[in-house]
């Protein structure tokens, strides 16, 4: 999950051209009815797809104009650095991704925000509009695990678009070992539970061990929040 953030002003301008257009530009696959686009490829920038007359070409991630609204610090116009930035909220992954969030971003232009924050998952794009300073440092919460389920964690720092946090309070994971040098007796190990006379040895993954590590701020989830990990 990445967050990026954009200026108000140039995301507003993308909505209101996409608002004037009745048709959008088409993609390889054909037409696309979704008023704006995601682009990840020459930087990361928010665009309209709507076609006003001046441009009918086919929409690619090789390109860009200065007009479009850039991610923070991905903007290869103006960041030396946007690659770097880019992979490390994308890793290798680059593509176009179409959206209909017109709607929820004006409310926050027309409420005065100066920045916008979408997240995405690059598969689907919301706005995200928690904020740092709406997390608790050293408030316990609980992150995906990426193991299917999710790691309880203490809060230690935050910005608007990552958290620093650190494991706590997660059971360890204890896994028994094939050891044919040294069988344990059927007697032995129905009385540990492990069922089966060849596994002696027992291996333990203390997930509360691991240092600190970033995620997105978007990853944070309340301990009553029962989002899908």
């Amino acid at each position: 999950m990445a967050i990026l953030k954009f200026s108000a002003s140039a995301v507003a301008a993308q909505i209101a051209h996409a608002r004037a257009c009745i048709t959008f530009l088409p993609n390889w696959n054909g037409p696309v009815d979704r008023p704006l686009i995601l682009i990840v490829g020459n930087g990361v920038h928010l665009r309209s797809n709507g076609i006003d007359g001046t441009t009918t070409r086919i929409v690619t991630t090789e390109q860009a104009d200065p007009s479009f609204a850039f991610a923070d610090g991905m903007n290869p116009f103006r960041d030396t650095d946007w690659m770097a930035q880019r992979r490390m909220a994308f890793r290798d992954l680059t593509g176009q991704f179409y959206t209909d969030i017109l709607d929820d971003v004006q409310v926050l232009i027309d409420r005065g925000q100066g920045a916008i924050r979408l997240a995405t998952d690059g598969h689907s794009i919301r706005v995200f509009v928690r904020r740092a300073s709406d997390y608790l440092i050293g408030g316990t919460y609980e992150v995906p695990s990426g193991l299917g389920g999710t790691f309880r964690v203490v809060l230690k720092d935050a910005c608007d678009t990552f958290a620093i946090v650190q494991n706590c309070g997660n059971s360890a994971f204890w896994e028994y070992e094939d050891d044919e040098a040294a069988p344990m007796s059927r007697e032995r190990a129905a009385r540990q539970g492990i069922g089966a006379s060849t596994y002696s040895h027992k291996r333990c993954e203390d997930f509360d061990a691991m240092q600190p590590y970033r995620v997105s701020l978007d990853a944070l989830m309340e301990l009553d929040d029962r989002r899908a990990a």
